[in-house]
């Protein structure tokens, strides 16, 4: 059920659209701007009450398909659909299917390049898509040459992890739950579905955290590090997302003193 909060803001930004929709009928004297609430109601397909009860916040449970016949009724941009699929809390049924692509956007790949410490971008299955020397360096069983490039493969499958990382296993319980959380708008995503099922196939830690269900937001602080030729590293993490390709992520490692 969604919080007194969006259903104010749902219903609010329903009603202020439909101000906004020229009628298809116009009339010289017409005290209402835009569509009249019932005009909205035909359009979409639905009840008058209904579509009263939605703009004035009540406690009702508002489906997929009726907002997206609200949104077709109010012909809203792709970013106004995605913003009312957002405060609907519902997923969109018409949202075009993920692109499998591990290209890093121009942004991303950009300040990796530029930045002096180790930085690298992950697409939305979490595979490295762009990576400086630094960190190569540091992650040279991941983003070494001829080295697969998914973090959590790496994570829970490569040995050396387990020397690089002095706490492997809560790391990679956190790192799980984390992406948990970040997958969270591409469940039905096939690609999504194929890797963790050989994932958990592959390491019975991540079958047994994946089956647990445990979510963390993505999450900075220290990290720290025991490279076979540095010794001991101590890095800051931050995780930073593309504003235009909000599935891409850039993270971070600013060199700390622990």
């Amino acid at each position: 059920m969604l919080s007194d909060e969006k259903r104010k803001l749902l219903g609010h930004f329903i009603r202020s659209h439909r101000e906004r929709v020229i009628p298809d009928l116009q009339v010289r004297r017409r005290r209402t701007p835009g569509l009249r609430r019932e005009e909205l109601a035909a359009r979409a397909g639905i009840g008058v009450t209904w579509c009263a009860w939605i703009e004035q916040g009540r406690e009702v449970r508002v489906s997929a398909e009726t907002l997206a016949r609200l949104a077709v009724a109010l012909a809203l941009t792709p970013a106004e659909r995605a913003y009312l699929f957002e405060l609907g809390d519902r997923r969109d049924p018409d949202a075009p299917p993920t692109v499998s692509t591990s290209t890093a956007p121009e942004g991303v790949s950009a300040l990796v390049e530029a930045l002096p410490f180790p930085a690298y971008g992950l697409d939305r299955l979490w595979n490295a898509c762009c990576w400086n020397a630094p960190a190569e360096h540091l992650f040279a069983d991941w983003l070494g040459p001829g080295r697969q490039r998914n973090l959590l493969r790496y994570t829970f499958l490569e040995r050396s992890v387990r020397s690089l990382l002095p706490d492997w296993e809560e790391r990679a319980r956190r790192l799980l739950a984390e992406f948990r959380a970040d997958c969270a708008r591409i469940l039905n995503d096939a690609d999504l579905a194929a890797f963790t099922a050989d994932l958990c196939v592959e390491s019975t830690l991540f079958a047994q955290e994946w089956e647990a269900q445990s979510v963390s937001a993505r999450e900075g602080g220290l990290r720290d590090f025991i490279h076979p030729q540095d010794g001991v590293l101590s890095y800051r993490q931050h995780t930073f997302t593309a504003a235009e390709r909000p599935d891409y992520k850039l993270v971070a490692l600013i060199p700390s003193p622990g």
